[in-house]
């Protein structure tokens, strides 16, 4: 897995961990044309309210937005085309499995570069119900405040 250090985030779902109980992650590719990758890069995509579909053993990343470039003129594909994510024959397959079978989704979490290669990360996920969001933020704030509490006790201790 690649650190923190060496990639870029360019745009990120933050949605999806609230919406989404995340089963597994995966890197994968994606087919851009040069004036997406520049507006990527001034960090002009829009992740919200998309997915990931297999259709005929290949993978396509569908519904995300990525603004025309400004200097791009005539060569601006469509900001909302769906786009061919780059994966292996084997990936694919695996993962068609495990969408059909047991009723998962493939939820992007965020978009970054890698050595100069943009990726996106791909979450296989569960939609969560009303009362397991609920739940989360509930436990969101437990934990916030046994925190807030054992800071307390130690800022008492040194005085």
């Amino acid at each position: 897995m690649i650190s923190a250090r060496e990639r870029k985030i360019l745009c990120s779902n933050r949605r999806a961990r609230h919406e989404y109980q995340i089963e597994e992650v995966i890197e994968a590719g994606i087919a851009l044309t040069g004036t997406e990758v520049k507006s990527l890069r001034e960090g002009k995509a829009d992740l919200k309210d998309s997915h990931a579909a297999i259709e005929t053993g290949e993978a396509y990343l569908v519904g995300c937005h990525i603004s025309p470039y400004t200097a791009g003129n005539r060569f601006n594909p469509d900001p909302n085309r769906t786009r061919k994510l780059l994966l292996h024959r084997e990936e694919v397959m695996r993962l068609m499995g495990k969408v059909q079978e047991k009723g998962l989704t493939l939820i992007p979490l965020s978009v970054y570069v890698v050595k100069r290669k943009i990726k996106v990360e791909l979450a296989l996920a569960r939609g969560k119900k009303l009362y397991d969001k609920r739940e989360t933020l509930k436990q969101r704030a437990i934990t916030k405040e046994m925190a807030q509490l054992a800071r307390g006790r130690a800022d008492r201790a040194r005085q």
